[in-house]
């Protein structure tokens, strides 16, 4: 019986995949799980339209992560934090507080999870940070520590 998976089966496959199993495989197990559907020419027609779909859906999403990576190419944004005379900071600059100056001086709402921060920022000065928008698109930008005015 031909079939095409629903979801991940570890023997047979990943979603989406049309495959040939046993009558009894997929009647008594595969169907009855939901982890398949048969593979008649409606199912067919719709899976090669949601292949479709998907491929323009992951252009779009590629081609505005390119856009934003221009965008922080290069860039420097500037946090500031409470520190001590001697230019150490009282707590450390963290991926959330990075995303957060991004969002505040550019206005481009960035994942903290994206932002990929060397160690922990503990003093003032300027650090190089990635940020990481795709499978092989990052981001290089810089950033600058001060201290903060009370």
């Amino acid at each position: 019986m031909k079939i095409i998976l629903l979801n991940d089966v570890k023997s047979l496959g990943t979603i989406g995949n049309v495959i040939e199993v046993a009558d009894g495989y997929a009647r008594n197990y595969l169907l009855p799980k939901g982890l398949a559907a048969e593979a008649s020419s409606g199912a067919l027609a719709l899976l090669e339209q949601q292949r479709r779909a998907k491929s323009r859906r992951d252009a779009e999403a590629l081609a505005n992560a390119e856009a934003l990576a221009k965008q922080l190419e290069g860039l420097t944004v500037t946090v500031s934090a409470k520190s001590g005379g001697n230019g150490k900071l009282f707590g450390a600059v963290t991926n959330a507080n990075v995303a957060e100056a991004i969002a505040k001086e550019l206005g481009i709402e960035v994942d903290r999870h994206k932002v990929v921060v060397p160690d922990n920022i503990k003093s003032l000065g300027s650090y190089p940070v990635e940020v990481r928008l795709g499978k092989n698109l990052v981001a290089k930008t810089t950033v600058k520590v001060v201290a903060a005015t009370n």
